[in-house]
């Protein structure tokens, strides 16, 4: 095992259970990718954990003694993540929800969902991916009940994307249930399964009602998940808005498997802005907008990100927006703050000269546990705002 010396103010951090390392934290050289044991400047012992580059950084710490990293440590990782999850197993309304949330969970690298009794393991390093084995195999020993899995490599050098690794394989689409709702999911497409599971709060509002009666329009609207969760809630009408073309086919299927009237239903394949400027030119406003946009994207030559464009989202939606009608502004994007995202969307809403009022705000459900010392975990922000011409 590698015995890598940190800085100080690292060494400081790690002791109060902050799990990241980023390479400017290390005194010792980058090699190879192994399990490391990690020391202050003084040779006192911080931890043990691995070293691994992914988007987030060059390594985990995962516990604070010099604790062996084995089939025990995950087993008991695995039954501590399972007893927290014990009431999401109890609810008959919901079959889709996070198994086991990374470093949350005390295994920074790895996540693991659950579809209606089939688990995806979502690896986000090539070091933890090497360690496949000893993990499904403890896994397995913990969650015996699991009928079958797949697994999605999220790190850039990976050879695939998807690809099932035991048991029985799902239907294609699986339905499973949030809330009440169903939802159709494929786990071997690539990358995405239909539905991102962290905005379940969220959908959960939609569908107790927020929008009944109201025309509501969901911008980046992928399989169009908001769109059923407001109809199933009694929306009287709903536009889905998505500039990939898969869009239309898996957002018409969603309503349909909810026995949903298409009539009521609007799918376009377009770019966001090209649509609001689509319904200005037609005079068409909305009760309620969903503003959900990828943390980054490109467009031919225009690219998006939420920190430089996520305002211009915000304004035109406002102007699509009929008097007392409510904004949903969300983002995934980590590198934005809670705080940054609220400033970006007040002087949006500044600039637009409008009174408005904060509902409230949703982050990252229960299922995704997050580390008290690594609140940058919880990447979730919501808000829920009432805007009055």
């Amino acid at each position: 095992m590698k015995k890598i010396t940190v800085r100080a103010k690292t060494a400081k951090k790690l002791r109060g259970g902050y799990p990241l390392l980023v390479a400017e934290d290390l005194l010792t050289e980058l090699s190879e990718d192994d399990f490391a044991r990690f020391f202050d400047e003084k040779g006192q012992t911080l931890g043990t954990g691995y070293l691994s580059k992914q988007n987030k950084g060059v390594g985990w710490l995962l516990d604070s003694s010099s604790v062996k990293i084995d089939h025990h440590f995950y087993v008991e990782k695995f039954v501590n993540a399972r007893v927290l999850r014990a009431n999401f197993y109890q609810d008959e309304l919901t079959t889709a929800f996070r198994l086991f949330n990374g470093e949350g969970d005390g295994l920074g690298g790895l996540t693991i969902d659950f579809y209606n009794g089939f688990a995806v393991f979502s690896w986000y390093n090539q070091f933890i991916y090497s360690q496949k084995k000893a993990i499904v195999k403890a896994f397995q020993a913990v969650f015996p009940d699991i009928k079958g899995a797949y697994e999605k490599l999220r790190f850039s050098d990976a050879a695939l994307e998807s690809q099932h690794i035991f048991g029985e394989e799902a239907a294609e689409p699986l339905l499973v249930m949030e809330n009440g709702v169903t939802y159709a999911t494929y786990l071997n497409e690539g990358l995405m399964t239909g539905i991102f599971l962290d905005q379940k709060n969220v959908r959960g509002a939609l569908a107790n009602g927020l929008a009944v009666g109201k025309s509501v329009l969901n911008m980046f609207s992928y399989t169009g998940a908001f769109s059923v969760a407001v109809a199933v809630g009694g929306a009287k009408q709903t536009t889905s808005v998505d500039l990939a073309k898969r869009s239309l086919e898996k957002t018409r299927q969603q309503f349909e498997v909810n026995g949903l009237d298409l009539a009521q239903q609007k799918i376009y394949v377009m770019d966001v802005f090209s649509y609001f400027n689509y319904a200005k030119k037609k005079k068409l406003t909305y009760d309620l907008i969903v503003l959900d946009p990828p943390s980054f994207a490109r467009n031919g030559k225009k690219t998006f990100t939420v920190a430089k464009n996520y305002g211009e989202l915000v304004e035109d939606a406002v102007d699509r927006l009929e008097n007392n009608g409510i904004l949903i502004c969300s983002t995934n994007a980590a590198n934005v703050s809670a705080q940054k995202f609220h400033q970006i969307v007040l002087a949006a809403l500044t600039k637009s000269d409008v009174a408005f009022e904060l509902l409230k705000t949703e982050h990252l459900p229960d299922d995704f546990c997050v580390s008290r010392a690594f609140p940058e975990g919880d990447y979730l922000k919501v808000l829920f705002i009432q805007i009055k011409k």
